[in-house]
């Protein structure tokens, strides 16, 4: 699948001295008229559901091409699939660099995906910005030195938050995990090992699935079996729905967390049963359009409008959209920054200079800030608990750095 799309936005101020000017001609991806950009997506695959905030940020930057552009230019997003494979991912977005010759990388879905194209865009000197994934490891400067974290909420500070609280509710409590077996599972285990300490090993009975896996009811009764009080559900939407469904057909009910990369309810909690999910935490960092609360938001009536002319296939109750939506306005923000030097110097320089950038369909008090130290976007979030129709929010914003 490709998409084409074209967009741009305003950045802050930089920390060190980066060139200030350049020529389109020595500008990789950037004419006159246009700067390409690429992604790779899973618009087929076992999460292809995921392909939802490719589609996304292509009617965003349709949207803004109509409007004029970033500075002149159009935006050209080139979208291509992946089906969720690594070695897939790897080929194409060569395929980006060395055929389409695009000036960066961005919000490329999956952990080990992004990792597996790393080294290669590094030797290239592409920046490779707001990733599609909350690994905290693309937070780690040395190793990942022209990256940026997605806008979105780091994985291994929510499961802290999930260990705080549940400890908070039960300081003895046992903890079972269902995972996904790469970097996007291993992370949420991390940031429960950061907060158990010594008693991880003590406390906590694990369980993985392989994104080829048909089910994993299995893990689930195993889960079971440990005495666990604490269930967290590191999942992708397909197994997580999998794992509420089997653990209230055993009647297993314990305190559950669930990633927030799958609290959707068109695609996760309404195949699961409604009923199965009552009671279910998570955590959120966006508006979500169908929590009545923001039936009068400009913001949130912006985004239907928006999606309404520009995607209106979609469904407008998957919240992916509203990730691509923020993912796409602060790329704009950093394009919008650069003004005509295109370089990669001057794009990281932006990239890394965000300071309190509010967006529209972030909660209330949600900022972006990055700076040359700091390549997490977004670190604070909110509990909710689902109700059996929508998702509730409670208490303060919380950080997990």
């Amino acid at each position: 699948m490709r998409f084409a799309g074209k967009v741009c936005i305003a950045g802050a101020a930089a920390l060190l001295a980066w060139p200030l000017a350049a020529h389109a001609s020595d500008m990789r991806g950037v004419s006159a008229g246009e700067i390409k950009i690429g992604q790779t997506m899973p618009y087929s695959g076992p999460v292809s559901a995921f392909g939802a905030l490719g589609k996304g940020e292509v009617g965003y930057f349709k949207m803004l091409n109509e409007r004029g552009g970033i500075n002149g230019r159009k935006v050209n997003l080139i979208s291509l699939d992946d089906s969720y494979a690594p070695p897939k991912t790897v080929e194409q977005t060569r395929r980006l660099v060395e055929s389409d010759e695009v000036a960066l990388i961005f919000s490329s879905i999956g952990t080990a995906h992004n990792t597996a194209i790393a080294k290669y865009l590094q030797s290239k000197n592409i920046p490779q910005l707001f990733i599609g994934s909350g690994a905290s490891k693309f937070s780690d400067i040395a190793q990942y030195p022209q990256a940026t974290m997605g806008v979105q909420a780091p994985f291994r500070y929510e499961a802290r938050l999930y260990a705080r609280y549940a400890l908070a509710k039960n300081p003895d409590a046992k903890f079972a995990v269902i995972s996904q077996n790469d970097d996007y599972g291993r992370d949420y285990l991390l940031g429960l090992k950061d907060v158990l300490g010594d008693k991880y090993d003590s406390v906590l009975t694990g369980a993985t699935y392989e994104i080829s896996d048909p089910t994993i009811d299995s893990q689930i009764v195993r889960l079971k079996a440990s005495g666990a009080e604490v269930f967290v559900i590191a999942a992708t939407p397909k197994f997580a729905a999998q794992a509420i469904r089997k653990a209230h057909e055993i009647g297993w009910h314990p305190m559950t967390f669930l990633s927030n990369v799958a609290v959707w309810i068109s695609t996760v909690m309404q195949p699961a049963g409604l009923e199965a999910g009552i009671g279910i935490l998570s955590t959120a960092y966006v508006k979500d359009p169908d929590d009545p609360a923001w039936n009068d938001d400009p913001g949130v009536k912006a985004w239907r409008e928006f999606m309404t002319r520009y995607i209106p296939e979609a469904d407008q109750h998957d919240t992916n959209y509203v990730n691509a939506y923020n993912s796409a306005m602060t790329l704009e923000a950093v394009l919008t920054a650069c003004g005509d030097d295109l370089s990669t110097e001057n794009i990281l320089k932006q990239a890394y200079s965000i300071h309190d950038l509010e967006l529209p369909m972030l909660l209330p008090g949600i900022k972006v800030n990055t700076s040359l130290s700091d390549h997490v976007p977004v670190d604070q979030m909110q509990f909710m608990r689902f109700n059996g129709k929508t998702w509730e929010r409670f208490g303060e914003l919380q950080t997990g750095n």
